[in-house]
């Protein structure tokens, strides 16, 4: 005799069988699929940036985020690069994730008015886009080592690299906008 417990257990495993793609679900799919994913979510980084750097306060800052601009540019290439080097069309997947993270950081703008505050709203938002970042590539970057696909692993692990610096970076001014953030709440 069956009880509800086990019943619901075995049409669970039903629903998510049936889910499952066939012996399709390969690694290599899975990587051309993380690849895409980024693809549109540094697209969507870039047309991001220049906003975010407008509303930024500290003249540093809106120097890291205009140099990760330029830095952005160079990953969306060397994403079309690793697409070239397996005889694949460059094609974006929405990537519900940076959607979401960038859409975070537009709300800090509006949130908070312009000054220290909001450059560390600003920064802790870029942040968390920068560390999805790291570990997308750093994730397809292996993916790329085991299906040998050296030159695509560079290049990513190159991408990652960068992604690492800019946090860095960003870590360093915050030191700094946080600190003047601080002060300037004291004094009201």
């Amino acid at each position: 005799m069956k009880t509800k417990a086990a019943d619901t257990i075995a049409s669970s495993q039903k629903k998510t069988s049936s889910n499952l793609k066939s012996s399709k679900d390969t690694l290599e799919n899975i990587f051309q699929d993380m690849l895409k994913d980024m693809y549109w979510a540094e697209k969507h980084v870039l047309k991001a940036l220049p906003k975010m750097a407008k509303a930024s306060h500290h003249e540093e800052l809106r120097e890291a985020f205009d140099s990760h601009l330029e830095q952005t540019q160079l990953q969306i290439q060397r994403i079309e690069d690793c697409f070239d080097l397996m005889d694949v069309k460059a094609t974006a997947k929405k990537c519900e994730a940076m959607e979401g993270l960038v859409k975070e950081g537009e709300e800090t703008i509006g949130k908070y008015a312009e000054g220290f505050a909001r450059d560390a709203a600003l920064i802790a938002a870029v942040q968390k886009i920068e560390h999805y970042e790291i570990s997308s590539y750093g994730t397809m970057r292996t993916m790329a080592k085991v299906l040998g696909k050296v030159q695509c692993a560079e290049l990513l692990e190159e991408s990652k690299d960068e992604e690492a610096e800019t946090d860095e970076r960003l870590t360093e001014i915050a030191e700094k906008i946080n600190q003047l953030a601080a002060e300037m709440a004291e004094q009201v």
